[in-house]
């Protein structure tokens, strides 16, 4: 019988680390517990599923995801004005914005969206609608617990 290996369609749990350009975790689940996902269904972005190739269960990986490779480069143009009419017809009940926050806002159709709001007046606020790792090198580290 031959050791199971990571394929694309892997079910699979893992303990994983994404490290800022800073040092900083933006996550890790070895200090809490292990993720299980299934690769290939858009739970794992692919930059990750493809550094996960081929491991077996108890092998580490790690890998350096540039911006381009992972979430992009951070696009300008994605940084939107919004104005105050717009942000309150659009959005679920919010109270109070302030920045930082990520805001969900109703797109036509039933879909959503997200934005990172920058600054906030009277008239309406910044919204950064890039992936909040767009425009970073992240650094990855793997551990497959399990290939079920």
């Amino acid at each position: 019988m031959s050791e199971l290996t990571v394929t694309p369609t892997a079910f699979l749990t893992l303990n994983y680390r994404l490290v800022l350009p800073n040092g900083e975790d933006y996550i890790n689940t070895f200090e809490d517990s292990p993720a299980t996902m299934q690769l290939g269904t858009g739970q794992f972005a692919p930059c990750f599923e493809k550094a996960l190739m081929g491991a077996k269960v108890g092998e580490k990986r790690s890998a350096t995801i540039s911006a381009k490779e992972g979430f992009g480069e951070h696009k300008p143009e994605l940084v939107q004005w919004v104005s105050m009419e717009t942000l309150v017809c659009n959005t679920d009940e919010v109270s109070e914005f302030k920045p930082g926050d990520i805001v969900e806002f109703n797109a036509p159709g039933g879909a959503q969206y997200a934005g990172v709001l920058q600054s906030i007046n009277e008239e309406g606020a910044w919204f950064d609608f890039n992936h909040p790792l767009a425009g970073k090198d992240l650094s990855f580290e793997a551990e497959i617990v399990a290939i079920l």
